[in-house]
């Protein structure tokens, strides 16, 4: 099945996902520059649905050691926020987060990007600084890839889509944030 495929067929189960990622070439850390859009891939895996209900943008990848790994939108949609991963998700937090950017924004950067290897590839991964996750990424065409987190805990990875943002809604960050 092909990346088109699968996106149109918006749904596919963890051994097709893995073929396809697997299938895929590798990405070097230098790609990744950039902010960009993320969508989910549906999998059947127990987190589908929760980042599209939530207002999730994507990623910013200013450097190797400068990543904002959660954009969301801010509650009138006009920009995005950067998130600290260990204040979402949260039990205290239920749907559309940008109501909530008090309580979980940060103007510090919250990940790195390194070269792993998963699954026998060598790959520009994305290394959350406060939780046992990665985010491996996979090149599908110049301006998209397709991601998979691994969790400590999870049982399959969990898979998504970015695709490079060149004229989106701006970044807000508030001071002292």
């Amino acid at each position: 099945m092909t990346f088109d495929e699968a996106v149109k067929a918006g749904n596919l189960n963890t051994e097709a996902a893995l073929a396809l990622f697997d299938s895929l070439p590798t990405v070097e850390l230098a790609f990744m520059c950039g902010r960009w859009k993320g969508s989910e891939l549906r999998t059947g895996h127990p987190i589908d649905g929760m980042l599209s209900a939530t207002g999730w943008y994507g990623k910013q990848f200013i450097d190797a050691e400068s990543v904002h790994p959660l954009l969301f939108f801010t509650e009138d949609r006009a920009s995005v926020f950067p998130v600290d991963p260990r204040k979402w998700p949260s039990p205290s937090i239920q749907g559309f987060v940008g109501p909530h950017r008090a309580d979980v924004e940060t103007g510090k950067y919250k990940a790195r990007l390194r070269m792993t290897e998963y699954r026998g590839k060598l790959s520009a991964t994305m290394i959350y600084d406060d939780r046992p996750t990665l985010d491996v990424f996979r090149k599908v065409d110049a301006d998209t890839v397709l991601g998979a987190m691994d969790s400590r805990g999870m049982a399959a990875p969990y898979f998504f889509v970015l695709r490079r943002d060149s004229g989106g809604p701006p970044l807000s960050v508030r001071e002292g944030a």
